[in-house]
């Protein structure tokens, strides 16, 4: 799995502020802009600190569970995935179902950073359907998130 071990706090943040940068730019991220991976490490982050930023700021498992017909979160299903719990009146190219993310399947650490610090930005390079947040954390938060939701 690729990670960001051994990156200083400082080098992830300028890569941070690279990849963003992009969009600024109308293009991709080339590798003259921000520096390439360590190929074996992990994301070293803060679970507890990972743990609020899923529960209580991004509150991700209001989407990413199942839920019963009264709108509870079934138990056992929380980050697991689900049909969507929210549908707009308007035509709209939303997701019926949500992707597990409890453990981050089928991610690497560096497209976990990627989608949580650049929009929303999948595995594939293409954007997150709505109602996916855009988010822009910094890359501290998102190795945090990552190492709350690889624990679950």
């Amino acid at each position: 799995m690729t990670s960001l071990r051994g990156w200083s706090r400082a080098a992830l943040c300028v890569a941070g502020i690279a990849m963003s940068g992009s969009a600024w730019l109308g293009g991709a991220v080339t590798a003259q802009q921000a520096p390439a991976a360590p190929a074996a490490a992990e994301v070293r982050g803060n679970v507890e600190h990972g743990r609020y930023l899923v529960e209580s700021v991004a509150m991700c498992g209001e989407c990413h569970s199942t839920r019963d017909p009264q709108g509870n979160i079934v138990a056992g299903t929380k980050f697991r995935g689900g049909a969507m719990p929210a549908r707009v009146p308007w035509p709209a190219d939303w997701p019926v179902m949500t992707p597990a993310i409890a453990g981050l399947p089928a991610y690497t650490d560096i497209q976990a950073v990627r989608l949580l610090t650049q929009g929303a930005i999948r595995r594939d390079g293409t954007r997150a359907r709505a109602p996916m947040p855009r988010f822009r954390m910094s890359p501290q938060d998102a190795a945090d998130v990552i190492a709350f939701l690889r624990t679950q």
